[in-house]
């Protein structure tokens, strides 16, 4: 019987990267490729679309050359990767705006200004408390007003990929429902664009793609991408889904009271529902469409919390000849040691700001130290403060579903190897914390969708319960998260406490 093979491409912001599985989830072939980046000035991160889709076609083209007479078998295609940003495209597909991610904060007056206006909108019907698109498209139509009117579609990453990929018509260019919240511009309740936030931000809903569901066929591998790529053309593009939502399915938290920690550089926790309660009081979740119909995820991540973890490393700890893994491992052995509450030491590890709730003008803080602490304990400082941020969001969400079970979270992602972290979550939340035998979910759900698109998986969740299996438990010391609830009580205060603090050092330095 003729093998299928599944592709998954990930469209991260440094890398590109490709995987290719058997229906078994072994990923028998796998390669990446550098993604160019511009940052000519503060505040300015951008990827040209030409450069962008170049590295997608090399990062294909060298999987496929792994793969040998074995690429024949690729039975469809399907994308993973950035779930915030904005592009607008030509009616040729040509990138008129360049790609600019949330790492590109030009737009940020323009956020303040609809969020001062339409704050409420946005959580009760797109399920975001901080939109991407909307004031992206806002900022480059006010500041780019030439340009703009070359804007045929305004696209996630993605969106554009599969478009060129296929050589589609312009109006049949998608977005997979996953990626609508964090646009800021769709009624998530019913998978289509909001008519009066498109109103109230002045963008016509001719300009925007078709939300689709994430096992959706888009269209098929030209002839001109297969013959670049060396693939044979005509086979499926599937939507797929965002790498958050993609992990969660990789992960098999596919049913109610499902929750997922992913420890990576926007940790995020995400706990499946069935419907949409916005957090209207606390504002401390989003609301994403899951790649399972008909199931979502409240989910609340911290900006850039794997980011400050590698900065606080490889700033203070790492030596220049040490390998970046050992010594986040002789980090751990050190923090392991230290008990709850650090000493003394609290940080606030939000050099981004806060988004859920949000609070622009909070930056990094140490409070509490003297001459007897080092750097272990400031780091450890920081993964209790992100502990606490996690587990204020999660008892939220408990609070608002009562009737779901969240008591077990599966944890994934970089953070996830850590011997001190995974046990630090389960104490602070007084919850179950497991680790997982994949550490590829991502790719791996994105390849479950292409899969189910084609007919190769009939279940999605069948699939995915299938190959994933708990590595290890850990079990919340009681007394431990007594202490800890004391300090997270603090951390929540300090948060709301220091905000004016930060806008007033924010002002000396305008």
């Amino acid at each position: 019987m003729k093998e299928t093979l599944l592709m998954a491409v990930d469209l991260g912001t440094s890398f590109i990267k490709a995987g290719v599985y058997d229906t078994k989830s072994v990923c028998v072939a796998q390669a990446q490729a550098p993604v160019k980046d511009y940052r000519p000035e503060p505040g300015m991160f951008i990827q040209k679309g030409e450069e962008l889709f170049g590295s997608v076609l090399d990062c294909m083209k060298s999987v496929s050359a792994s793969l040998g007479e074995r690429g024949q078998n690729v039975g469809a295609i399907a994308f993973t990767g950035q779930m915030s940003g904005f592009m607008g495209v030509s009616e040729e597909w040509e990138d008129v705006t360049t790609w600019s991610c949330s790492l590109d904060s030009r737009y940020i007056p323009y956020a303040e200004k609809q969020m001062a206006l339409f704050r409420d909108s946005f959580l009760e019907t797109s399920g975001t408390n901080f939109p991407q698109m909307a004031p992206k498209y806002e900022w480059f139509a006010a500041e780019f007003p030439g340009e703009a009117k070359r804007i045929a579609k305004c696209l996630m990453i993605s969106g554009y990929v599969i478009g060129r990929l296929g050589a589609l018509n312009i109006e049949d260019a998608v977005m997979d429902r996953t990626y609508a919240a964090w646009t800021g511009l769709a009624d998530i309740r019913q998978n289509r664009w909001s008519d009066d936030i498109c109103k109230n931000i002045g963008i016509k809903t001719n300009l925007l793609p078709k939300i689709v569901n994430s096992n959706h066929i888009c269209g098929y591998l030209s002839e001109e991408s297969a013959k670049m790529i060396g693939l044979k053309s005509g086979i499926p593009l599937v939507s797929g889904a965002g790498d958050k939502m993609a992990g969660c399915l990789g992960s098999s938290a596919v049913h109610l009271g499902d929750a997922v920690f992913e420890a990576s550089s926007y940790g995020e926790i995400s706990c499946c529902v069935g419907e949409y309660r916005p957090d209207m009081t606390e504002r401390r979740f989003d609301f994403l469409a899951s790649a399972v119909p008909e199931r979502y995820f409240a989910t609340h991540f911290v900006a850039g919390s794997g980011i400050t973890l590698d900065w606080f490393v490889n700033h203070f700890v790492k030596r220049p000849d040490e390998d970046a893994g050992a010594a986040f491992a002789a980090l751990d052995a050190k923090v392991e040691a230290i008990a709850p509450g650090c000493g003394g030491v609290m940080a606030i590890g939000l050099l981004g700001g806060s988004s859920m709730p949000l609070e622009s003008n909070l930056r990094g803080m140490w409070i509490g130290h003297d001459w007897s602490h080092g750097p272990e304990h400031f780091y450890r400082a920081l993964l209790e403060s992100f502990s606490y941020d996690f587990a204020l969001a999660s008892r939220r969400i408990d609070a608002l579903y009562p009737k779901h079970d969240f008591s077990r979270v599966m944890m994934i992602g970089g953070g996830a190897k850590s011997s001190v972290w995974p046990q630090m979550c389960a104490d602070v939340s007084g919850k179950t914390y497991c680790t997982l035998n994949r550490k590829d979910v991502s790719m791996w759900g994105a390849s479950i969708l292409a899969g189910n698109a084609i007919g190769v998986f009939p279940s999605i969740e069948e699939t995915a319960a299938l190959y994933v299996t708990v590595e290890k438990e850990f079990h919340p010391d009681m007394a431990k998260h007594d202490v800890y609830a004391k300090h997270m009580a603090l951390y929540e205060c300090y948060m709301k406490e220091m905000a004016p603090f930060h806008k007033r050092v924010a002002d000396l330095l305008k």
